[in-house]
């Protein structure tokens, strides 16, 4: 049985951070020097999601609720699917199947030739985490959708199902085939976290501060892990990063401020890194041992030894990171919300270069400093009151903050960005 469920892994072409064990590796290097854009696309909203790429076509969907499929050479358009809301989830390819969770909290099948609907499978609902006194805001009564929980979950492709999660608190299978449900397993509140499969388990976090082991063929409990707790504010709590499995180990960042490494087989923790109160967003990539992930407040890109936890080096990203990074050869290549992307020594975390999008060199709103970091003014509250989050969303679109994860193939490095632009650049 575990034979075959290798095998079933293997086939999966392409999804969110490389591979269904979401490890953010990739077999080829991508650009040691900045060479400049090959080619830049714009989609009509901005861009959160991470591209597909695969057999020469970039599948890349967009908040304007359009999945893009490009040509991987010259970026053009070869078609593109409508949904009737935005799309923040990664797709999934496999087998000439490109599968999509649109923010209604649907799974959708698209033929990757033609760009039309094999068939759909409508989670009960969709919502973004909610609560009372939401990060302090006012009024303590009152309940606020978080405007940071930015992402739906991104599908995986293992042994002929689907597995994704949804608002509604439900982590799914359905069959690849036909979309007809496997089994549902109902945690306590929003998982918009990306399964990762590993064998038969499958392994994702719920907003309900338990990352979950679920057997891949019946839906049963393997275990469950428990993270903080925050009942006053709601905002170290909750995981938004999806999990990543390499030799037995499951990594994975919580809103609570840490990184943990979990046994795999049983749930025991093996360590955790605090985090200083910054949120780890971003899923982990490990490669060779080492461990790197991003923060929200502290602004840091860490790498950590994947055995200990023990911090090897730490870089100023100067802006938060909800990026997942991607690991090519000797470099390291993570997103930024002041619009940069940063390729960094994998051995050293010295800079080796970065790009700057084409709306933050323009920084209409003044959001910046010169050295990239955060104009604390330009981000004054403005109602003080919930209302504040969703004007910081826009101050960040109008950077074209980069909180797609890249993706790295022959020789080039793919990524969104909120500007609306998938820029290919080598």
């Amino acid at each position: 049985m575990r034979t075959i469920a290798c095998l079933a892994l293997a086939i999966v072409q392409a999804t969110f951070h490389g591979n269904v064990e979401r490890t953010g590796a990739y077999e080829n290097p991508g650009p040691a020097k900045l060479g400049g854009v090959k080619w830049a696309f714009k989609a009509g909203g901005p861009i959160v999601t991470s591209p597909a790429v695969v057999d020469g076509v970039v599948y890349i969907a967009s908040l304007d609720g359009h999945l893009y499929a490009l040509d991987q050479e010259t970026g053009k358009e070869k078609w593109n699917f409508k949904s009737s809301r935005p799309i923040a989830s990664s797709p999934a390819v496999d087998r000439g199947t490109l599968y999509v969770v649109s923010s209604v909290g649907a799974l959708v099948a698209l033929d990757t030739a033609t760009g039309k609907p094999k068939w759909v499978f409508a989670a009960e609902y969709e919502r973004k985490f909610e609560a009372k006194g939401l990060h302090g805001y006012p009024s303590a009564q009152q309940t606020i959708p978080d405007a940071w929980d930015i992402f739906t979950s991104s599908p995986a492709v293992a042994s002929g199902k689907v597995f994704f999660g949804g608002g509604d608190g439900g982590v799914y299978a359905v069959d690849a085939e036909t979309g007809l449900l496997q089994w549902k397993f109902a945690t306590k509140d929003v998982v918009h976290a990306s399964p990762a499969v590993s064998g038969t388990t499958v392994y994702i976090g719920s907003w309900d501060s338990y990352l979950y082991a679920i057997d891949a063929d019946t839906g049963q409990l393997k275990w469950s892990f428990k993270s903080g707790d925050d009942a006053a504010m709601h905002n170290q709590v909750g995981f938004q990063s999806s999990p990543a499995v390499v030799d037995g180990t499951v990594y994975v960042g919580c809103r609570d401020a840490h990184v943990y490494a979990l046994d795999a087989a049983t749930g025991a923790k093996k360590w955790d890194y605090p985090t200083s109160k910054s949120w780890v967003i971003g899923t982990p990539a490990i490669a060779k041992g080492t461990l790197y992930v991003g923060t929200s407040d502290s602004a840091r890109f860490l790498a950590l030894d994947a055995k200990t936890g023990r911090l090897k080096w730490n870089f100023d990203a100067k802006a938060y990171i909800f990026s997942s990074a991607a690991i090519a050869g000797d470099l390291v290549y993570v997103g930024d919300h002041n619009g940069k992307l940063y390729a960094i020594s994998a051995q050293t975390g010295k800079l080796s270069w970065e790009f700057r999008t084409d709306a933050s060199k323009a920084d209409p709103l003044k959001v910046l400093n010169p050295d990239g970091s955060l104009n604390q003014e330009a981000f004054a509250p403005l109602f003080g009151d919930f209302e504040d989050m969703y004007l910081d969303f826009y101050r960040f679109a109008s950077i074209g903050a980069i909180m797609s994860s890249p993706v790295v193939d022959r020789g080039v490095v793919y990524v969104g960005s909120m500007d609306g632009k998938l820029y290919a650049i080598e």
